[in-house]
């Protein structure tokens, strides 16, 4: 018989319904019992493209009597962490505290009733092994502790309490002597923490890291931009990228890009989809264009829904094994190509070589660049290229006839913020129009399901939108508003990037300077967070920050660039002691510091298609390009210039511009900077 979880439209939650626990999701329902029963919570946060989740549920909340020992000591509840971040912040902070080391998923906690940790782990056996206690065991003894300990509980409560809220961030008081120091500290920790190996900074397991690549590809310097540049070849390279279907997985479990944790998440892609396309604006290396188009194409073809929005992630696992769906066999890829085909695919995939993954099957990474194999093959390079994606295409036809990986289509505005960014930026930058379609699908879809009377939900599935939106539903939406109208204008995005500035500030802004992660009028949690620092995804302050000093410069409001100032001064103390995993943040405070120029085009609809498409594929990052057509109605007074019979540009620095410029070649000549890239 169905739980109480089968109302839910979240697939995690409805991955449980049928289990025999007395699951509740988190909310009023639950806590009340708790309280009313005096009785401890076992709170279960995961998420559907967990591999550990799917573990821990077959194991113990899939087995009848484990069951049982939960639903006679507990009051259970279920927690899609994609859907409640916040719940999610609050409890794994409250994990590093208890325990002493990081979370992560399934994250296992048991509170008091009034939603106070008191212990907690994440991933717990059946039976006990790997050093950790047998689950239902640990339930025993969870239980006897609260029955009998309620005092040192209390106690220990109390101190949990007090260092969560001295963890909220110090703000510097008054105004802050913002500079450059941090900027250059950040970039000295990278240089030293880079892998010279495999790229990347850091050991195993090796994270993306998305605002650091940015971080160093914005800087003059060859060196640092080289950073970034290898780096990105070596995960195009690895298997964390999909050879055969595009995007990348989350995170690699080697130091070398090799073998990946399988799930996609749409969070990662969209960002490294607009890297990959400045990369190739960069450099103009045929390898980075080719990643971005097929991160865009599996973007498009596995994640978007006919609706428009896009799908939150791809699991882990499929038939009940992780990465089953992408590995092979040297003898399964023979029996699909020719001798030809093979014999170039097995060299630079490393299928003539040991198993890579689980000592029994491989995943394609590449082993030997193409260039390489013809020379050994004795093949011209088009003749190798030809085979190679022959190959490809065989082996992702005869890939997607197997079972694939659950796909979670709950849309997330944050998630989809982030990738509507990133194609619009890519789109505009490999000037593709059906990447641009597919951004502005999501953009409206996003805009119609989640925008109710001037409040922002934050999850949909099913026709039903739900939960309060968070600052990083608000600030990746608006960034990726700013992306749309530098790739196409259109009045009605403008419009709502200044509905989502002003709902930012008036329910987010805290009077002592940035943004709490919930709403003034959220539930209250044991914390309220308010925090800079990158994590998965970027930070909501960090990209608030600039999209407000973005949207200031093609406005002219002055209240949009104050707040953007507050939230970098209230975490200054932290970006001048530790700067390090505060990308997005300086990221922000570079534009602080030295305002992006403001590129405004009038004229013509073809020739200003025509200079958009030139600029664009210049690697400008800061620079704001803006084109609004003759019909574009009212303008912003920064953009509201002459419409001419031919198209003059205005190029802008803070509130001066330079004389109109009529030459395109002439305007590339002064607005690109020279391609210092080793």
């Amino acid at each position: 018989m169905p739980n109480r979880l089968a109302g839910e439209t979240s697939p995690y939650l409805l991955q449980h319904a049928d289990n025999p626990v007395d699951w509740y999701p988190w909310g009023e329902e639950a806590l009340a019992r708790a309280r009313r029963e005096q009785r401890p919570i076992l709170l279960s946060i995961g998420y559907s493209a967990c591999h550990w989740c799917h573990v821990m549920a077959h194991e113990s909340f899939a087995d009848a009597a484990t069951a049982a020992v939960m639903n006679r000591h507990f009051v259970n509840i279920k927690v899609d962490r994609e859907e409640r971040p916040d719940l999610d912040h609050v409890y794994q902070l409250a994990h590093q505290l208890l325990q002493r080391r990081a979370g992560g998923w399934p994250l296992t906690m048991f509170l008091t009733p009034d939603g106070t940790p008191f212990f907690g782990g994440t991933y717990f056996p059946k039976r006990s092994r790997l050093g950790l206690p047998g689950f239902a065991d640990l339930l025993a003894q969870i239980a006897a502790v609260f029955a009998e300990r309620g005092d040192d509980i209390a106690a220990q409560n109390a101190a949990l309490r007090e260092a969560l809220r001295t963890l909220q961030p110090a703000t510097a008081g008054g105004e802050a002597p913002l500079d450059a120091t941090p900027i250059a500290t950040a970039l000295g920790q990278l240089a030293r923490s880079y892998d010279p190996r495999w790229g990347g900074f850091g050991g195993a397991p090796k994270f993306p890291h998305v605002a650091d690549l940015a971080l160093l590809l914005r800087q003059d310097d060859p060196g640092q931009r080289a950073l970034a540049l290898d780096t990105l070849r070596h995960m195009a390279a690895g298997g964390l990228y999909d050879h055969l279907g595009g995007g990348f997985a989350r995170y690699s479990v080697d130091e070398r890009w090799e073998i990946p944790h399988f799930e996609k998440m749409l969070y990662d892609n969209g960002p490294l989809l607009a890297l990959y396309a400045d990369a190739w604006a960069l450099t103009g290396e045929p390898l980075f264009r080719q990643v971005a188009e097929d991160t865009a194409a599996w973007a498009m073809r596995e994640m978007q829904l006919a609706d428009g929005g896009y799908c939150a992630s791809l699991d882990a696992d499929a038939e009940g094994e992780e990465g089953r769906f992408y590995v092979w066999t040297p003898d399964a890829v023979r029996a699909l190509l020719t001798p030809a085909e093979y014999a170039v695919a097995a060299a630079h995939y490393g299928l003539d070589g040991p198993p890579n993954f689980e000592n029994r099957a491989w995943h394609l990474c590449v082993r030997q660049p193409l260039a390489e194999v013809g020379r050994r093959l004795r093949l011209s390079p088009a003749d190798c290229a030809t085979l190679l994606a022959a190959a490809r295409g065989k082996l992702f036809a005869a890939r997607e006839t197997r079972v694939r990986p659950h796909r979670d289509d709950k849309v997330l505005a944050a998630w989809n913020g982030l990738m509507i960014g990133g194609m619009a930026h890519a789109a505009r930058v490999c000037g593709r129009q059906d990447w641009l379609d597919s951004a502005q699908r999501a953009f409206a879809f996003i805009k119609d399901a989640l925008w109710r009377d001037g409040r922002l939900l934050a999850s949909w599935r099913d026709g039903r939108a739900q939960h309060n939106a968070y600052l990083d539903d608000h600030a990746f939406l608006l960034s990726a508003a700013l992306e749309l109208l530098q790739s196409a204008w259109r009045t009605d995005a403008l419009a709502f990037a200044g509905e989502l500035a002003t709902a930012l500030q008036a329910r987010f802004e805290d009077s002592a300077g940035a943004f709490f992660f919930t709403s003034h009028d959220h539930e209250t949690l044991l914390l309220r967070p308010k925090h800079g620092h990158d994590e998965a995804m970027p930070s909501g302050n960090g990209v608030a920050a600039q999209a407000l000093l973005r949207l200031a410069a093609l406005t002219g409001d002055a209240a949009c660039a104050r707040a953007a100032e507050r939230t970098l001064a209230a975490f200054w103390p932290e970006l001048r002691a530790q700067p390090g995993g505060f990308a997005t943040l300086l990221l922000a405070l570079d534009d602080w510091l030295t305002p992006p120029s403001l590129l405004v085009l009038r004229g013509p609809a073809g020739e200003l298609a025509a200079w958009q498409r030139r600029l664009a594929a210049c690697f400008l990052p800061k620079t704001l390009l803006l084109a609004p057509p003759v019909d574009s109605g009212p303008l912003p007074p920064p953009l509201d210039k002459p419409q001419p019979a031919h198209v003059n540009a205005w190029l802008c620095e803070s509130v001066s511009c330079q004389a109109p410029i009529d030459s395109l070649e002439n305007l590339i000549h002064v607005v690109s900077k020279p391609k210092n890239v080793e």
